[in-house]
């Protein structure tokens, strides 16, 4: 079958490998649709972290169903996605419901080979059955889980300032399901036609351009002077990252979606005297894929 291998920081090379054969409980899954994440862009860039070269990337996808072992409720020819992060069952995360987050944790596309490839062989316990959705809605999936998760992680409350950072497909989702969640969001970016889609897609009533605006008295103007109670990061940039924690409101929550490979830096008496609360968010469970739909 032929493969879209990432054999070093910048390089990709396409290469025939053998169509993997029915293992126990295992499925195969015919590559109809993927995206390409973020992930896969700081694969490529050399900024990923947990990763070794080379590697197939991808894992958010949509195909068909070609043959399956060790799990009742699939047929074989069905639309399908799956759950792209395979987790040992046995650790402390996975023995306190976080799968997500296990500690032994092999996530498609990253610690193993993913999915630009013609067939993906996939663990069957981590099949999603298509529920209707086309392809191109079904390879969306994972992503939208992404930012479910990362909401629930929040504890978006009705009415409160969430604000969004990063305005990328991430984002979106996370900003959707906060709106839904009942918070008034505000999107940062520093791309103007990302932020208008924002506004006249999403309607997402505050956008905020780093690059043109004084963001700490537009933050400000926003909240009546309170500035957000929550705010989320989905870009994965270093400087974005640090730079938010001057966005925060006094008891406010911070959660990190986007992943990179430096290390945080801020001020510790800012953040102690707001009594802040640092999280990351990872992935996401089962729970979150069928929040999705």
């Amino acid at each position: 079958m032929k493969t879209l291998v990432c054999t070093k920081p910048g390089e990709f090379a396409y290469e025939e490998r053998e169509k993997p054969e029915l293992q126990k409980e295992q499925a195969i899954i015919k590559i109809k649709r993927i995206g390409i994440c973020g992930t896969d862009l700081h694969a490529f860039e050399g900024t990923q972290p947990f990763f070794e070269y080379p590697r197939i990337l991808g894992h958010e996808l949509a195909g068909e169903l070609i043959a399956v072992d060790g799990v009742e409720g699939f047929e074989i020819g069905e639309r399908v996605s799956f759950i792209p992060y395979f987790n040992c069952g046995e650790c402390v995360a996975c023995r306190s419901g976080l799968p997500n987050c296990c500690a032994n944790i092999k996530v498609c596309g990253v610690h193993v080979h993913g999915g630009f490839a013609e067939y993906l062989s996939v663990p069957s316990y981590s099949l999603l059955h298509g529920e209707g959705l086309s392809f191109d809605e079904l390879s969306l999936v994972e992503p939208l889980a992404i930012g479910a998760h990362g909401v629930r992680r929040a504890g978006v409350k009705e009415k409160e300032f969430v604000l969004v950072v990063g305005a990328g497909p991430i984002g979106l989702g996370i900003a959707e399901f906060a709106r839904i969640a009942g918070g008034n969001v505000i999107m940062m970016d520093v791309n103007d036609q990302r932020l208008s889609f924002c506004k006249e897609k999403l309607g997402v009533q505050h956008i905020v351009n780093p690059l043109n605006d004084d963001v700490l008295l537009k933050l400000k103007e926003i909240t009546a002077g309170d500035m957000p109670t929550v705010v989320i990061d989905a870009t994965g940039n270093l400087k974005a990252i640090n730079n938010a924690f001057a966005y925060m409101a006094h008891g406010a929550r911070y959660v990190l979606v986007g992943l990179q490979k430096g290390d945080i830096s801020f001020s510790h008496p800012e953040f102690h005297k707001r009594e802040a609360t640092l999280m990351s968010s990872r992935n996401a469970t089962r729970h979150y894929f069928e929040k999705a739909w």
